[in-house]
């Protein structure tokens, strides 16, 4: 075939801009109110407490479980940002570095659910792709700035 519909450099733009609505809707999802007020971090707490490994257990209890309004914020701001970065192409590589940071706790914590794991490693998967890809130079702000 002479002609392909997109390039791969422009296929791994689309897979960029995929995950970054995937982190987007992740944070659209969450009941705010809720989850602000510590609710997203005592659901996390139970799955920690019940945790086979005593790292995740006391991890948790020395991180988050102190401050769980603060860490909701984090977290929630945390996939909004990703989701932004990832779509407009802004800060791209720190975004998927991110991303794979925040996959990789949602992983460790979640390890018994094999259903969400699904998830978390498609959505690691398509970050390293994108990464190594240099996906950023393609329909990016990043691009269209000279960075990176």
């Amino acid at each position: 075939m002479d002609t392909i519909w997109l390039t791969g450099a422009q296929w791994l733009a689309v897979l960029r801009i995929g995950l970054g609505l995937w982190w987007l809707e992740s944070w659209r999802h969450k009941d705010k109110k809720t989850w602000f007020e510590g609710g997203g971090i005592t659901w996390a707490a139970n799955i920690a407490a019940k945790h086979r490994w005593t790292p995740v257990r006391s991890g948790f209890d020395v991180v988050v479980a102190p401050r769980p309004k603060t860490m909701a914020y984090v977290v929630a701001y945390a996939e909004l940002a990703l989701g932004v970065g990832l779509i407009l192409g802004l800060l791209t590589p720190l975004a998927l570095v991110g991303g794979l940071l925040l996959n990789a706790l949602y992983f460790t914590l979640m390890i018994h659910d094999w259903a969400e794991q699904g998830q978390n490693s498609m959505m690691a998967l398509i970050s390293l792709v994108a990464l190594f890809g240099m996906s950023w130079q393609t329909w990016s702000l990043d691009a269209a700035l000279g960075w990176f």
